[in-house]
């Protein structure tokens, strides 16, 4: 039996795999990069080796390092996690080759599904080696690896060469392969998948399905088990085609295949007399999938417990568990949805969730670094029903405590309560398209949030805790957090008068909370600053509220046209032969910046001749670092 497991891969994944390991009794071992050394795998693990350097391609990409820290610590075993080496058959033989037990399938299985082009063909499913006008739209998608990295939507003929490019060339970063393939783009479909788990002795469980249609850049943001409002014909057929695929290539250990599914009628619910939804096979991950949790909520097992147990040679029964009830879970990322999902970095000062499973990388305190996805934490809810699970998971999210870099929470909560999707069940992968600008717009109540943030910072700077008798009146007073304005003025009796907005009453306010009256309904605010003395961001309950400065700082103004980096992050590439004097238009790409494992595209902010760059490959970039000046056309005719 193993007795000491080594986790080749960081965060929330590592976490949750040490979890599993405590209850069974096994030594566990984390490994890290530089940018990690004070992460939380690495503070719950029992030994931990380093591996020198920040990007992946150095650290949790060697997978020479990695094996030898495995000997290093006297590990049996290694888990891969998902991710990084997870689909890497080569690393797999180098781990057996040591002596280590893999904790994972076959290298031949591997292998086999792995490239998601040759999986294809294993499965008799032809690839599309040309592209015509007639074929669009189309998906450029890299063979290896996931998370939806090296993807490209091609809409047009004149796109496909770039979007190969660019796929190739962030497919290379994230998983050390820049094969892409082409194939047809199902616009709308529901992104459906069966989780497999198979032993030595041939056994093959189908624990089920999964719907993880909603999704930003490829990459899932909510799912849910079972798959609402599939037709029971069609479950049966997705439960055959994934055992019959994982019999091909004689598959150990868990797995998950995956299918896009067209067709299906709107609402979801029974297929009508002669409808025939389509699924189309899209990969078999060949790993533990992110979403594993929803599974386990629903079948009431230990997906990783039982990996271990399959790699130690135990049979499974010959049926899997019963379901029961309803989970969903939702990816809670720092990143700002209304900003082009803009990945955001910085200190997590305050971070909690209450009353439901939270599967995480981070505490309170931590850093999130540049380097890596910006996944803070799965959050999942259970519950008899549906409805259930999502009212449940909805309430946890707008409750949890997360003060720090900008997240999505605020998406999660108004997609989770969306009509589309909590009533009428419209599901599929263009909701964000159809959704964004509404769902990323503020929450309800961000203009009394921000009165609540004007008056406790009052309060911190005066001085005034206990109330205070004033002689004189005192002058008005202005704060701005964004949008939201608010005009006050103390009062003589130690308390405050809000003069805008209008209908707001004080009954109370401290530094860290505030009591305020609208319309007759009274409502307690917890009001958390951070910044040089509260200057910066502010958390009232859940929004995160920036103050407008009153003066602008002299070392922030820009020259007109200057192209600042959006996020920080590595200069990956610049547009073919880009060079000073060159005339560029509006919206044309100009460089790419790597930021958390994805490309981001930055564009030309104007039409007009480049003037100054200051960005090359591999220069890595704060926040606002300029990056190169574009003279807009207006400007030339003026200095003309």
């Amino acid at each position: 039996m193993i007795s000491t497991l080594l986790v080749a891969n960081r965060g929330e994944i590592a976490c949750r795999v040490f979890r599993t390991c405590r209850e069974l009794g096994i030594r566990t071992v984390a490994v890290f990069s530089d940018a990690d050394a004070d992460a939380l795998h690495v503070r719950e693990a029992d030994a931990a080796v380093r591996l020198p350097g920040a990007a992946p391609s150095e650290t949790y990409l060697r997978g020479d390092l990695v094996v030898a820290a495995a000997l290093a610590a006297g590990a049996d075993a290694v888990h891969p996690g998902y991710g990084f080496l997870s689909e890497n058959a080569g690393f797999a033989r180098a781990v057996t080759g040591a002596g280590l037990r893999w904790i994972g399938p076959p290298p031949e299985a591997i292998e086999a599904m792995a490239s998601k082009t040759r999986a294809k063909e294993l499965l008799g499913i032809a690839p599309l080696t040309e592209v015509t006008a007639g074929d669009l739209p189309v998906l450029v998608k890299a063979a290896a690896g996931g998370g939806g990295r090296g993807m490209r939507i091609v809409r047009g003929l004149g796109e496909l060469e770039e979007a190969v490019k660019a796929a190739s060339a962030e497919a290379e970063s994230a998983f050390g392969d820049g094969e892409v393939f082409v194939e047809p783009y199902v616009e709308n479909g529901r992104h459906v998948e069966v989780q497999v788990l198979a032993d030595a002795h041939g056994t093959v469980w189908t624990l089920g399905t999964r719907d993880c249609s909603l999704q930003r850049r490829h990459q899932k943001v909510i799912e849910e088990a079972p798959a609402p409002g599939l037709p029971d014909a069609l479950v049966e057929e997705l439960y055959a085609r994934s055992e019959a695929a994982a019999k091909a290539v004689g598959y150990v250990g868990a797995g998950t295949v995956e299918f896009l599914v067209a067709d299906l009628p709107r609402p979801l619910g029974p297929a009508p007399a002669g409808g025939s939804p389509k699924a189309h096979f899209l990969e078999m991950n060949t790993r533990l999938q992110v979403e594993h949790p929803v599974t386990e909520e629903v079948y009431g097992v230990d997906l990783v417990a039982l990996q271990i147990a399959v790699a130690e040679g135990a049979p499974l029964p010959p049926e899997p568990p019963a379901a029961r009830g309803h989970a969903v879970e939702a990816r809670l990322y720092a990143e700002d949805p209304a900003a082009g999902w803009a990945p955001q970095t910085g200190r997590l000062h305050a971070f909690g969730v209450s009353g439901v499973r939270v599967d995480t990388g981070y505490a309170s305190g931590d850093t999130v670094p540049v380097h890596y996805d910006a996944m803070l934490a799965k959050v999942v809810a259970h519950a008899p029903t549906r409805a259930e699970a999502v009212r449940k998971l909805a309430r946890a999210l707008e409750r949890a405590v997360l003060h720090g870099p900008a997240t999505n929470r605020d998406l999660l909560v108004a997609s989770l309560r969306h009509a589309d999707f909590r009533d009428d069940r419209r599901l599929d992968t263009g909701f964000y398209d159809r959704h964004l600008d509404a769902l990323a717009a503020p929450p309800a109540g961000a203009g009394h949030a921000a009165v609540a943030a004007a008056l406790a910072d009052a309060v911190r700077n005066s001085g005034r805790f206990g109330g205070g008798w004033r002689n004189v009146r005192s002058g008005d007073e202005t704060k701005a957090y964004g949008e939201h304005e608010v005009r006050y003025r103390p009062t003589r009796d130690g308390g405050f008068e809000v003069l805008a907005p209008e209908g707001v009453r004080v009954l109370g306010a401290a530094p860290d909370r505030v009591r305020l009256e609208a319309d007759g309904v009274v409502r307690d605010f917890e009001v958390a600053s951070y910044g040089p003395g509260g200057a910066g961001v502010v958390h009232v309950g859940p929004h995160r509220l920036v103050p407008r400065p009153r003066f602008t700082d002299p070392r922030e103004q820009t020259l007109p046209g200057s192209l600042l980096a959006p996020m920080p992050g590595t200069v990956v590439r610049l547009a073919d032969g880009l060079a000073v004097g060159d005339r560029v238009e509006a919206g044309q790409p100009l460089l790419w910046l790597e930021a958390m494992k994805m490309e981001h595209r930055v564009v030309a902010p104007a039409s007009g001749t480049l003037t100054a760059l200051h960005a090359a490959p591999g220069r890595q970039v704060e926040v606002g670092a300029l990056l190169a000046v574009v003279q807009t056309e207006a400007q030339e005719d003026q200095t003309a």
